[in-house]
């Protein structure tokens, strides 16, 4: 079962963290509570915590572009206290530091937004530190790459994802961006008709988790108002793969699924 809090999870259970990550605070009660724990946290968002760790164990006042509530800001948030939450460029003025500033973004960020804050920062703060390489993860930065080619050719955008979905929400709001009506949706059963009432072409895409079989349901729905012709865009070729959490791994014959 899914929950939000970890006082959810039965005395003796197994936890698996998502993803999105968790605090230290979290890791201590799982801890405290001897609960076992399968550790499913991007690296890529360890990656950020790792950062954010650093940069607080220098001094720098922490600056974490994100959204307000989400999973992933909490988590990051709680590695170092006093971190700033900024999700807007224009909020870059209210703020009022002094020293070494340093900033991070949410994994799952729209890069042009997130540009945006961090150009406002930088002339804020000229001295300003980043991390190393992009914190934006890749598949994110892949698929709005690809939305943006959909986009331009198309009458109608389908985003296929949850509404949880940081990634699946930007995709929206960048098809919307660029001028094309955008719509998110679990699954064939949010598809309301009326959207494809005059529409040509519509252009599909789906959130970094969403499987595959989602979209080719969406396929098989569109067939069903009429002829279906399918072309794919791809901008980028994605290599990278990681292994299973540490926990599952060495209790999967050969490590990897």
């Amino acid at each position: 079962m899914f929950v939000d809090e970890l006082h959810e999870v039965p005395p003796g259970s197994t936890v698996v963290f998502s993803a999105h990550g968790v605090s230290p605070a979290v890791r201590h009660e799982a801890t405290a509570r001897r609960l076992r724990v399968v550790d499913a946290t991007c690296p890529l968002v360890a990656k950020v915590h790792s950062e954010a760790k650093r940069f607080g164990q220098r001094g720098d006042t922490i600056v974490l572009i994100g959204h307000s509530g989400h999973e992933e800001t909490e988590g990051t948030l709680g590695e170092v206290p006093g971190m700033l939450l900024l999700e807007k460029a224009d909020d870059v003025d209210q703020l009022e530091i002094d020293g070494p500033v340093s900033y991070l973004t949410q994994t799952t960020l729209a890069v042009d937004e997130a540009e945006a804050v961090v150009d406002a920062l930088r002339a804020r703060f000229p001295q300003l530190n980043g991390p190393g390489t992009d914190d934006i993860c890749y598949a994110t930065t892949n698929r709005q790459d690809a939305l943006r080619a959909v986009a331009a050719d198309a009458d109608l955008v389908l985003v296929v994802g949850s509404t949880n979905s940081s990634n699946s929400l930007r995709l929206v709001e960048l098809a919307e961006r660029n001028g094309t009506k955008a719509f998110l949706i679990d699954d064939v059963r949010d598809i309301d008709p009326a959207w494809l009432v005059g529409v040509r072409t519509v252009g599909l895409t789906a959130g970094a988790s969403a499987p595959p079989r989602l979209v080719t349901e969406v396929i098989e729905a569109l067939r069903g108002y009429g002829e279906v012709t399918v072309s794919e865009r791809q901008v980028a070729e994605e290599t990278i793969r990681f292994g299973l959490p540490k926990e599952v791994h060495a209790e999967v014959p050969g490590g990897l699924s």
